[in-house]
């Protein structure tokens, strides 16, 4: 166990310089991974055995026995941390250096190459900010409970410095050095407030700072500290038995107030952290591709369409520029898949239905097995159906082979899997067991998506299993990211458990999952 003092940091901050991007866009494919960057082969391939060795650590200290991913997770690498700002928000002067996104349509994640590693001790900006979104990622893939929103983000914080010495020995614990002045020299937040509120609920950019600095010191103290030992144990243990947060919190660490003193003299000790005792592997099982030239041509658009989502005004932006590369490249399959997505993502009214038609046209015409436009296909025809009113169930049945289609092409995409049991829900029936079947593997492949989460917690309180329904429940409305959809999951799904029990009425009739 070593230490290392906080204190001396306070006043370091952080600036970033833009470089120039390349050229061309590599793909980088690990056990866990799928990296996108336009950095030259050998970068990427330090940076993917780095990125590599970090989930390896994270499966060797949770007792994950599989060595990668059915369902890798891609990651987007550009320039700079203003690129990434720009396309979370539409401005690079936004203060977002990396950020996770998990939807429908799966889990992505954006970081940036440049390093300034003269800024700050420590390993570099870009490698915190992806091991901090891929901690989340992880803890959501693996760590299956519910946890409260400060120990998701101290968790993360937490595990976002790990490096590597000379050894190769993982070094876990180190201080999150960004969080310094923040925890210094700002206002603190008490322990029962970080315990008990939301990061949503601060009422500035420095509050929210404080708020993630001391989750992290938080975590670490609960981690490290011999004298606490056990007790973030004890209380998980307590929030996911049901204890409501306050009590579970009391019971687990004592007075609130006195842990607020212990957090206070933490923050201004020197701070432990361990290394493993043998060296993480370096994994060889690499391989670095060259994308062709239709997907070269079409990645920061996607991007872009991805991250619009939320934003008419932008979405719109890049759907009339993917048109004219439509235009400029008819026979791109890539492109026109885009065209096609963004048509789909537009706001109902805007749609462009036959042209998205046209696009899903020309990209099954060159790849008939093309997954996500099958996928598409499929949703296409399901709206059209439930637009016109169809009852003819034979119909449906012809509106889901593409997406069965998909399904067999890829079986270890979620996408495929889920929009099969969708389709039941746009049909307006009960879905079938195989429906049931193809949510629970979706969920499996990729338990972090919160649509899924919550389709299969209203599927198990349907069959009355209401005990892991409540759980999964409980894991979105502690979800920091969540912006409150949990809270009203959970209460309806304890409404649903009532009425089963008084025996009023057939709760999947009165509460499926919208």
């Amino acid at each position: 166990m070593n230490k290392i003092a906080l204190a001396c940091l306070a006043g370091i901050a952080m600036v970033a310089k833009t470089g120039p991007a390349e050229a061309k866009w590599l793909r980088a494919d690990t056990d866990s991974f799928i990296i996108y960057s336009e950095s030259n082969e050998k970068s990427l391939r330090e940076f993917a055995q780095n990125l590599q060795r970090f989930d390896t650590t994270l499966r060797l200290l949770f007792k994950v026995e599989a060595p990668g991913e059915e369902s890798k997770l891609p990651i987007y690498l550009v320039p700079a941390m203003g690129d990434v700002a720009e396309l979370a928000t539409g401005s690079s002067r936004a203060s977002i250096a990396g950020f996770y996104r998990q939807d429908r349509d799966g889990s992505f994640a954006m970081s940036f190459r440049q390093n300034n590693p003269s800024a700050v001790i420590g390993t570099s900006a870009s490698q915190q900010v992806l091991f901090h979104e891929y901690s989340h990622h992880f803890m959501k893939r693996h760590l299956r409970a519910a946890f409260p929103a400060w120990l998701i983000e101290g968790f993360a914080e937490y595990y976002s410095t790990v490096d590597f010495d000379k050894q190769g020995r993982a070094m876990v614990g180190q201080p999150v050095y960004r969080r310094a002045y923040g925890l210094l020299q700002m206002p603190k937040i008490p322990a029962d407030r970080l315990l008990l509120e939301q990061p949503r609920t601060m009422r500035s950019s420095g509050q929210i700072d404080v708020y993630y600095g001391r989750a992290w010191v938080l975590t670490h103290m609960l981690f490290q500290s011999a004298a606490r030992k056990d007790q973030i144990n004890t209380y998980t243990n307590a929030i996911n038995a049901g204890t409501e947060p306050r009590q579970a919190a009391t019971d687990a660490f004592g007075d609130l107030a006195a842990l607020d003193q212990d957090l206070n003299r933490y923050i201004q000790g020197k701070l432990s952290y361990n290394t493993t005792r043998d060296a993480i592997p370096v994994s060889t099982n690499i391989r670095i591709t060259s994308l062709s030239a239709d997907e070269d041509a079409v990645v920061m658009l996607r991007l872009e369409r991805l991250n619009a989502r939320s934003d008419a005004a932008r979405l719109t932006k890049a759907r009339d520029a993917l048109r004219e590369l439509a235009a400029e490249q008819p026979a791109n399959a890539d492109v026109q898949f885009e065209l096609a997505a963004a048509e789909w993502d537009m706001d109902r009214d805007k749609r462009d239905l036959a042209a998205m038609q046209a696009a899903l046209d020309k990209v099954l015409a060159a790849r008939p097995d093309h997954v996500r436009a099958n996928v598409l296909l499929g949703r296409l025809k399901l709206h059209q159906l439930r637009e016109k009113g169809e009852d003819d169930p034979a119909a449906w049945r012809e509106a889901r082979r593409p997406i069965q289609l998909a399904n067999r092409t890829d079986p270890d995409d979620a996408v495929p899997l889920y929009a099969y049991f969708d389709s039941f829900r746009a049909e307006g029936k009960r879905p079938s067991d195989m429906a049931i079947k193809a949510l629970e593997r979706a969920f499996t492949l990729t338990p972090e998506n919160i649509e899924m989460r919550v389709a299969y917690a209203f599927a198990l309180a349907d069959r009355g299993e209401f005990d892991p329904a409540l759980r999964l429940a409980k894991s979105v409305a502690f979800d920091p990211h969540d912006n409150g959809r949990g809270d009203a999951m959970l209460a309806r799904l304890e409404a649903m458990r009532d009425r089963r029990a008084s025996g009023k009425g057939d709760p999947a009739a009165a509460d499926a999952a919208d």
